[in-house]
């Protein structure tokens, strides 16, 4: 019963976190702590069930539990599979190896835990215990951000708005909308066009600067996109200063705000992977709305991901590497103490 009180009232912690502000990551943390306290009651509902229903919700639950198992132990190979795509259709670069190098640290623990029982070394079964409880927290952080981003990228937006602000992303060959960008367009004149239907008028605000491998603002060959697909030029605003999430949420707010409505009503457009992470940012630079994500190619996602997790593990790294940090203390003292 325990399990369960704390199971719900994280949850109810959760509700109270989603109706004040979708916008914030300890509602990921909540999610995720609710999701731990009713599994550790199925766990228990498996061993002390007794009954004519016993056996059925016995192994009901046995199955529920052994999907995450299942899915854990595929999930190295999957992002060694998802590795390897990646290197093939985009390249070598550090952003794309992430899943693979996330698939080999996998292994890579497996094999440490089963040399450190193999050979009885007391410095090995502290090193991968450690270890264990490091991945386990980052893993946990991790959870928490894949489901409620999943949970977020379902909350609707609101309905009313006075801009559609879609960020930008590089451009291909230094000046044209590559498949990435182009469905974040697609996406914002989804929605612009959806408004006009109910009568209303807002501005498509396209952000992005001009980066240093790029022949011109990423938000200009936005603009262009966007004409060529029938939208008004009128109807466009442009924030060409922007080098990153935060700056183009920030020099966006800033254009809003000195709108005709101080009061600006806004829906903010990026890729569903980044949906969650540019709400984060959102929130944190003042900006008054919610984040939709548009599709995103389904190869792409894994790596983008782990990429977008990163960046918010690291920005709460105060927290976060203390935690680390005082986990690697103990093996360290548990094995000078062996």
């Amino acid at each position: 019963m325990f399990a369960y009180a704390l199971a719900a009232l994280f949850l109810v912690l959760f509700g109270i976190g989603v109706l004040r502000d979708r916008r914030r990551f300890s509602n990921a943390v909540y999610l995720g702590l609710a999701v731990v306290f009713l599994t550790l009651a199925l766990l228990v509902l498996v061993d002390d069930t007794t009954g004519p229903a016993h056996p059925v919700l016995k192994w009901a639950t046995v199955a529920l539990l052994l999907v995450p198992v299942v899915g854990a132990c595929a999930l190295p190979f999957l992002l060694l599979s998802n590795g390897v795509k990646m290197i093939r259709r985009e390249g070598r670069s550090p952003a794309n190896l992430l899943s693979f190098l996330a698939g080999l640290g996998i292994l890579g623990l497996v094999a440490l835990l089963i040399t450190a029982v193999a050979s009885g070394s007391r410095t090995l079964a502290i090193a991968g215990v450690t270890l264990t409880l490091i991945v386990g927290y980052v893993s946990f952080l991790f959870f928490c951000f894949i489901a409620y981003a999943f949970l977020y990228g379902r909350l609707q937006p609101r309905k009313d708005l006075d801009y559609v602000v879609v960020l930008g992303c590089g451009l291909t060959g230094g000046d044209r909308v590559p498949p990435l960008l182009a469905s974040r367009l697609e996406r914002g004149r989804r929605i612009y066009e959806s408004q006009r239907d109910r009568g209303k008028r807002p501005l498509l605000l396209v952000s992005g600067g001009k980066g240093s491998d790029e022949k011109l603002p990423e938000s200009h060959a936005m603009a262009a996109y966007l004409t060529a697909k029938g939208v008004p030029a009128g109807d466009i605003l442009l924030e060409d200063r922007s080098r990153t999430t935060e700056e183009n949420l920030r020099y966006s707010a800033e254009l809003m705000s000195a709108g005709p409505s101080p009061d600006y009503r806004c829906v903010i457009v990026t890729n569903n992977f980044h949906a969650f992470r540019a709400a984060l940012t959102a929130r944190a630079t003042g900006v008054d709305g919610q984040v939709v994500g548009s599709p995103t190619a389904a190869y792409f996602w894994p790596s983008a991901t782990l990429r977008e997790f990163a960046a918010i593990f690291l920005a709460h790294r105060r927290v976060n590497l203390t935690v680390v940090g005082v986990l690697a203390a103990l093996g360290i003292g548990a094995w000078l103490l062996s």
